[in-house]
């Protein structure tokens, strides 16, 4: 006997995931998880091929969003995401994916949650793991999704329209603060890193530190056995640093190694996420590096480039293995002290699928 469950998968940016109605899925947390897990492996043991379930074998689209009417006044819809941890048959919640967040008022809209406007919709989404508000417009002429465009996202082929996603509530929404430590920079192993969380809790590290010129590819560092075990033992310690206790099974905080930029970018990055090296880098990932930019004495002194020392609003570019993501930033700074009141980036999501998907009672 198989069960179906109604679904669309989308394209979020540079990823791509499974996205359901809560009323479509199981109230209980246990028998959703393993709904969940059947739908993406095929199994609750673990495959990492994924090949009897709609996972594509990788974390960038092993993910799930759950989308229903908020009950937040202040917000239209409630997003909750699930990573997939491929292969080990478990779930990670404890973060949220701000790629796939792209593809939550598409989905919406093509389900009949909300109705579209002309010629743009937009709607407040509460982000359920984390907390905190994203403002986010697609482009909707005559009411309908549109999905061609002229934005371009480096990661994914062509083009779409752009989605504006404008994050109003996302420093410290995981630990607590922007910089949970309480420091610009701590020492971990005898490594300069600097703990900070705009939506995303990230470790940055100088990849010279590691006898690195930051441009490697993301093969070459996920072949160095060395640079991973010293880069993990940083991570598990960083965990209580930043407030999330012990790690080891979680997917946070994320790894980012950082050097001057090459293309004209703000600063160059390789991340891992935490133990593979991501293609690009994701969106919340990225306003958390923007964020450490901009904020003086963190690691990245020395290495950040910008055009300018205006201390406004300002775009900053972010490069990453596969071209860059630019990270608009509305912020204040006294002195020493940077208040970020603003964290925006255009992102593009494409329906691809939809219907029901089987899963073995």
């Amino acid at each position: 006997m198989q069960k179906a469950i109604p679904y669309m998968q989308f394209r979020g940016g540079s990823s791509k995931g499974l996205f359901f109605k809560a009323e479509d899925l199981p109230a209980d947390e246990n028998e959703r998880n393993r709904y969940l897990l059947l739908a993406m492996e095929g199994t609750t043991e673990g495959d990492a091929r994924q090949i009897d379930g709609l996972g594509g074998a990788t974390s960038l689209s092993s993910k799930v969003a759950i989308v229903s009417i908020s009950e937040n006044p202040v917000a239209d819809l409630d997003y909750f995401f699930i990573q997939v941890v491929v292969g080990k048959g478990k779930i990670s919640i404890t973060q949220t994916c701000g790629n796939i967040l792209a593809g939550v008022l598409p989905f919406a809209i093509e389900s009949g949650m909300i109705q579209a406007m002309h010629p743009s919709t937009s709607a407040r989404i509460n982000i359920v793991n984390t907390g905190g508000i994203c403002e986010v417009v697609v482009q909707t002429p005559n009411g309908k999704m549109n999905y061609q465009g002229n934005a371009k996202v480096d990661g994914v082929v062509g083009t779409s329209a752009p989605i504006l996603c404008n994050y109003l509530e996302t420093v410290g929404s995981t630990c607590g603060a922007l910089l949970p430590t309480g420091n610009t920079k701590d020492i971990i192993d005898g490594i300069a890193v600097t703990c900070i969380d705009n939506g995303m809790p990230i470790v940055v590290m100088r990849a010279s530190d590691f006898d690195l010129v930051g441009n490697e590819s993301k093969d070459t560092l996920e072949a160095n056995d060395s640079l991973k075990k010293k880069v993990e033992s940083i991570r598990l310690q960083a965990g209580y640093l930043m407030n999330l206790g012990d790690v080891s099974q979680q997917t946070i905080p994320k790894m980012c190694l950082v050097s001057a930029p090459e293309n004209g970018g703000v600063i160059n990055t390789r991340m891992f996420i935490p133990h593979i090296v991501h293609e690009a880098i994701g969106v919340l990932a990225a306003v958390s590096v923007a964020s450490a930019c901009i904020i003086p004495n963190t690691v990245t002194d020395g290495i950040a480039q910008f055009e300018s020392t205006n201390l406004t609003p300002q775009n900053l570019s972010i490069e990453h293995p596969s071209g860059e993501f630019t990270v608009s930033l509305d912020f204040e700074r006294h002195e020493d002290k940077v208040t970020i009141k603003k964290s925006g980036v255009i992102r593009t999501a494409r329906l691809l699928s939809k219907g029901e998907v089987f899963i073995q009672e």
